[in-house]
């Protein structure tokens, strides 16, 4: 039995310390990705999954398994494969040394209730049906198996995408993607000197290493969802930033009658769906986060704006005609529309 901490016994000062300490930990490992930490620290104390984006090789694996050494708890992974069924994730079974046939818990349960990350590792090489399995996951932190529901209150759902292939891949349907908090891109660092690092200092090599050097368990895994209720009732949002938030969700959702114009595209036709309640109510979660991260009791338009992008980019659903072009046309979307809103 898991048990969390009164609300009226959260100390939020200290547990904002400890916030900037897990970015600093996290960081031994994952060299040059500031924002990006910055991200999964926000998803982290929103309690939101989340989905990576990026290039073979630019370490969302390494930063994922420092991310799990930092909060605690146990961590579980899964590689998406063709022939992965629902069933591999729950049990796995074999034969004994007697030759008996043995049901074991598979990777969402070896660890009980204990489990505070599962890695799907190219979750678009997986079937639809694990999917959906994944689906009541995140969605209610719990599974059903052997005949009854298992809660897993604070597993933390990290995923990512392979973006290369295409053979034996299935996209991830909308009501997939509206499942994950963030869409996090993950690139290698800008700054020529972090390249050289990278290449050449024998640290960064030792991917096991690596991960030593970061500091078990800065977080308490089993608080975090107390937590993060307190932080959304402690951090204001005024009269003016939700009139600002809803006109940013009008022109998003309807571009043309908000006169934003991109190149080559029909205003009028260009998103189909998307940028539901539920993706604009997880803006402001992160918003109030990366307020609270920043010392303040207060959201401002700038915390909007700062984590636009990963938590409404892939909630925006564009017309057939538009979607092979998405990687230009939502980020240019998102500009327009900060550009056309009046920020209060």
């Amino acid at each position: 039995m898991v048990h969390e901490p009164a609300q009226d016994s959260i100390d939020l000062v200290h547990w904002r310390q400890r916030a900037l300490l897990f970015e600093q930990e996290v960081a031994k490992a994952a060299i040059g990705q500031t924002r990006t930490i910055r991200m999964l620290t926000i998803a982290v104390f929103a309690r939101g999954h989340v989905l990576l984006e990026g290039d073979v090789g630019v370490g969302k694996t390494l930063m994922l398994r420092a991310v799990a050494r930092a909060i605690g708890g146990a961590y579980s992974r899964v590689e998406g494969t063709i022939d992965l069924m629902p069933a591999d994730l729950i049990y796995h079974t074999y034969l004994n040394e007697e030759g008996r046939p043995r049901v074991e818990p598979g990777p969402l349960l070896s660890h009980g209730q204990d489990i505070s990350v599962f890695f799907f590792n190219e979750i678009n090489r997986a079937r639809p049906q694990v999917h959906s399995l994944l689906l009541r996951l995140m969605a209610e932190r719990a599974v059903n198996a052997f005949n009854r529901d298992i809660p897993l209150p604070n597993v933390q759902v990290f995923a990512d995408r392979n973006q290369i292939e295409k053979e034996e891949t299935f996209e991830l349907p909308a009501a997939a993607r509206d499942r994950f908090f963030m869409e996090v891109p993950v690139q290698a660092p800008d700054d020529r000197q972090l390249r050289r690092e990278l290449i050449f200092n024998p640290r960064y090599h030792d991917v096991d290493a690596l991960i030593q050097e970061v500091t078990e368990g800065v977080l308490d895994h089993a608080a975090l969802n107390a937590v993060a209720v307190q932080i959304q009732a402690s951090i204001q949002t005024s009269m003016a930033l939700q009139d600002y938030v809803v006109a940013l969700w009008e022109a998003i959702r309807y571009p043309a009658g908000a006169g934003i114009e991109i190149a080559g595209v029909d205003s009028a036709r260009l998103v189909k769906g998307g940028a539901s309640p539920r993706g604009m109510a997880v803006l402001v979660r992160a918003a109030r986060i990366l307020a609270w991260l920043e010392g303040r009791d207060m959201v401002l338009p700038e915390d909007v704006r700062d984590v636009f992008y990963e938590t409404i980019g892939h909630r925006i659903f564009l017309n057939p005609i538009y979607e092979p072009r998405r990687d230009t046309i939502v980020p240019e979307l998102c500009r327009q529309v900060f550009s056309t809103v009046a920020v209060p």
